[in-house]
C-alpha cells in the first residue's frame, strides 16, 4: 500500500462502491478498493483495482488505506434499508469510527480531495411527516432532528469534514444521498431497500405463480429514487467541484410505494394481490430531494426516470431469484 493511486475508495465491496470503482477505472484511474467484508461477499471485485480487506474503524487501518491517494470517497457504513436501520441504530452509530478515521488519516497523508457520503436521512424529521412532502432544501438538516442513529451518525461526520475543512484547510466533499438503487446490490436478508426489496417480491411471484406480495406500511408513504449512474456522475462532479457546503443527491421524481410496485408489476407483466403490513418499518412519511442546489453550482441533476433504472435492476433481480432457487 506504499504506491501512489488516484482513488481510494472505501466501502469499494459494497453496492455504490464497486460501482465507483468500475467507473474510475474505466476513466483510466488507479483505483485502491477497500472494504471490511471478506472478498468473497463483496457485490463487485474488479481485478484491475488493488483490492483490500480491513477495518477501516481502526486508526492504523485508515492511514494504511489512504497511503499514497490523490483522492478519497468514503462510502464505508453499516448500514441498509429502513428494516435494517431502525433495528440496529447502535450498529449504524459506530460508523462513526470509521468515518473520524478515515478523514484523519486522509489529511495526514496529505490527499487532495475527500468525498464524504451523507445521507438524507440527516433531514430533520418534522418536515417528512406528510406524503405530499415539500422537497428537502440544504438547509432543512437543521435545527437538528436526523433519523434516530443511522441519521445522527451522518451528521456529525457532515460537521466533522466542515470542521477540517474551517480547521486544517482540507478539501472535503459532502453529498447527501437519496435513495440510490440498481443491479449488483443487495436484494435479501433485510439489508435491501425498497427497489430491490419490490423487485425481489415481484420476481418471487412471477417464478411461482402466486401473485400476492406483502407491502411495509399502508403503501402511501412517498420517496424518490435515484438510479446508480446517476449516482456516480454526480459523486464525482461534486468531488471535484468548488463546492464545500453539502448538497442533496437525489431524484427529484417522486413516487408513492404503491406506485413503486405498480412500475414493477408493468415491468415483469403481471398485477399482485396486495397486503400490507402496518407493524412494519416504514420510516418517515414523505420524503424527497430539492434540487435548486445542485442545479446552481453544477447546472445538473439526476435525471434517469425511475421507470428505465428499475427495467434494469428488475432484470438483474429477476436473474439473482431465479438462480437462487436452482
Amino acid at each position: 500500500m506504499n504506491k501512489q493511486v488516484d482513488a481510494v475508495v472505501a466501502g469499494g465491496g459494497g453496492f455504490i462502491g464497486g460501482h465507483l470503482v468500475g467507473a474510475l477505472l474505466a476513466q483510466g484511474l488507479t483505483v485502491r478498493s477497500i472494504d471490511v467484508k471478506p472478498r468473497r461477499e463483496w457485490y463487485q471485485v474488479h481485478e484491475d483495482a488493488e483490492n483490500l480487506t480491513a477495518d477501516l474503524s481502526l486508526l492504523d487501518s485508515a492511514r494504511d488505506g489512504v497511503r499514497g491517494a490523490r483522492c478519497v470517497y468514503m462510502l464505508a457504513a453499516d448500514m441498509g434499508g429502513m428494516g435494517f436501520i431502525e433495528n440496529n441504530k447502535a450498529a449504524c452509530m459506530m460508523s462513526v469510527l470509521t468515518s473520524t478515521h478515515m478523514v484523519q488519516a486522509a489529511r495526514e497523508a496529505g490527499v487532495e480531495r475527500y468525498f464524504y457520503s451523507s445521507s438524507a436521512c440527516v433531514y430533520a424529521a418534522g418536515k417528512q411527516t406528510d406524503p405530499k412532502v415539500t422537497a428537502l432544501k440544504e438547509q432543512d438538516a437543521y435545527p437538528a432532528q436526523p433519523e434516530d442513529g443511522y441519521g445522527w451518525e451522518k451528521l456529525f461526520s457532515e460537521r466533522m469534514c466542515r470542521h477540517y475543512a474551517e480547521d486544517y484547510g482540507f478539501t472535503t466533499r459532502v453529498a447527501r444521498y437519496h435513495n440510490v438503487y440498481g443491479p449488483h446490490g443487495t436484494w435479501f436478508g433485510g439489508r435491501e431497500k425498497a427497489p430491490a426489496a419490490v423487485c425481489r417480491k415481484v420476481a418471487e411471484a412471477v417464478l411461482s405463480g402466486n401473485h400476492r406480495i406483502e407491502i411495509w406500511g399502508d403503501g402511501l408513504q412517498t420517496r424518490s429514487f435515484m438510479y446508480i449512474d446517476d449516482c456516480l456522475k454526480g459523486t464525482q462532479m461534486i468531488t471535484e467541484g468548488d463546492s464545500g457546503v453539502p448538497v442533496n443527491l437525489g431524484s427529484s421524481e417522486l413516487v408513492t410505494i404503491n406506485q413503486l410496485v405498480d412500475l414493477v408489476e408493468r415491468i415483469a407483466g403481471i398485477r399482485c394481490e396486495r397486503s400490507y403490513r402496518y407493524d412494519a418499518p416504514q420510516g418517515v412519511r414523505g420524503r424527497n430531494s430539492d434540487n435548486t442546489l445542485i442545479r446552481e453550482i453544477y447546472g445538473w441533476e439526476p435525471s434517469i426516470p425511475l421507470v428505465d433504472g428499475l427495467e434494469k435492476t428488475y432484470a438483474w433481480v429477476y436473474d439473482q431469484v431465479k438462480r437462487s432457487q436452482g
